[in-house]
């Protein structure tokens, strides 16, 4: 091995996982992936809202958001619903996420994901140029359209304060929406105006994870998959990690990466800090297109219900709802029949083929909404996790970052922005 190469343990398989594996082979090291399930992509990266929103990465905690709290309490069919538990950590989380609510505190995690989601882009985009990926991929931007004309004269004026990085951003009437997506003249009654997003872009994630795992398993990358192998803590010496306890054999390299979203909470503790991630349950639909269906060409994010909309080829992939202290991986049949009706009010003439696939998953965030991206406490074991409801459109970005923290290089973004405090 050169000098400078190392064997690299990288702990999850999904699209943060494969990402820093991707991104540490091309650095040259010697790299494991080990996840617990029998496939790559298998948990939050299986049916994502496959909206890769670059531009578009404002944290969930922010000022506005407190007036709204007694209604995510009591409100069973609000967008985000919070279930208080008789759970300490969902009270430290909960707590920490108010005092993230702070003016200070937003503009900063804005401007730090903004500056990685900015990266993330022109790297996922030459990656597909590179590499060939096939993973419905798009690049024709993002409409928002706006119900509330409070919120979307806020919009405007934001927008219109904002320096170049908007990327082309621009203003949009109503009619102008309806002109740009003629899907939405049917049941966008309540639309009163929106904001185009041109540089985003869109994607199937459990595809890409896929082509992701065949490219890197074969040679020359030749990085080894350890499936069905759930990791259950480290061994130590002094500061070091020597060897991983897994359900089967120990395993052991020069460096590890915990990059196993939700599980990520657990190794930390293990290691001896605390990421504060914790669970946000979201769901999608996946409807199949028919001639007759009258869908969005493009990405749609209806802002008054937080429901986001994703072309995927001949499919249409929606996805929303925040549900914070529901750890129950199931579908909650309410919140899908929800999401089936905001559908039906929005694109009445959907017509699809059938009924959709429906999936819930766990997003694992931070009470900031900023991941973990860095050094631990421990000398050799790194940290690339907490992405919450970014993670795909932040995994090539933070992969890069996790790579150039490692080898001890120059970073593209703020010198702090995060590491582990």
């Amino acid at each position: 091995m050169n000098e400078g190469h190392r064997h690299v343990l990288v702990i999850g398989a999904g699209i943060v996982g494969l990402m820093t594996a991707y991104f540490l082979r091309r650095d040259g090291h010697t790299v494991t992936v080990v996840d617990r399930n029998a496939e790559p992509g298998l948990e939050t990266s299986r049916a994502n809202g496959a909206q890769l929103s670059y531009s578009f990465v404002a944290p969930l905690a922010d000022p506005a958001v407190l007036p709204k709290l007694p209604s995510w309490l009591i409100d069973r069919d609000a967008p985000l619903n919070f279930r208080l538990r008789a759970d300490p950590a969902q009270w430290r989380w909960g707590l920490a996420f108010l005092k993230a609510c702070r003016r200070e505190t937003v503009h900063r995690t804005t401007r730090d994901m903004l500056e990685l989601g900015l990266a993330s882009r022109a790297l996922l985009r030459e990656m597909v140029a590179r590499e060939g990926y096939a993973f419905d991929f798009s690049s024709t931007g993002k409409l928002l359209v706006y119900q509330d004309h409070a919120a979307y004269a806020l919009a405007c004026r934001q927008l219109q304060m904002r320096d170049a990085t908007t990327g082309g951003q621009r203003i949009l009437s109503r009619r102008d929406c309806l002109e740009m997506e003629p899907a939405l003249q049917a049941g966008g009654h309540g639309i009163v105006g929106g904001i185009f997003m041109p540089e985003e872009d869109a994607g199937d994630c459990l595809k890409l994870c896929v082509q992701m795992h065949r490219q890197l398993s074969a040679a020359p990358h030749n990085v080894t998959f350890r499936f069905n192998t759930e990791v259950r803590g480290f061994r130590f010496s002094g500061q070091q990690v020597v060897g991983l306890e897994t359900d089967g054999p120990s395993l052991s390299a020069d460096a590890y990466v915990i990059a196993n979203g939700l599980g990520a909470q657990k190794l930390g503790l293990a290691a001896g800090f605390n990421p504060m991630i914790h669970p946000l349950k979201g769901y999608s639909l996946t409807y199949e297109l028919t001639e007759k269906s009258r869908a969005p060409a493009r990405s749609v994010s209806d802002i008054h219900r937080k429901v986001v909309y994703a072309r995927l080829g001949n499919r249409l992939r929606v996805a929303g709802m925040v549900d914070i202290g529901d750890r129950d991986p199931g579908v909650t049949a309410r919140r899908i029949d929800l999401l089936k009706s905001q559908v039906n009010a929005l694109l009445p003439e959907l017509a699809p083929a059938a009924q959709p696939k429906v999936w819930a998953g766990m997003r694992p965030a931070r009470p900031d909404s900023t991941p973990l991206i860095g050094a631990t406490p421990c000398g050799n074991l790194w940290i690339n996790a907490g992405h919450g409801m970014l993670g795909f459109t932040l995994a090539a970005g933070s992969a890069r970052l996790l790579a150039d923290r490692l080898a001890g290089r120059p970073c593209a973004v703020q010198r702090h922005a995060f590491a582990l405090h």
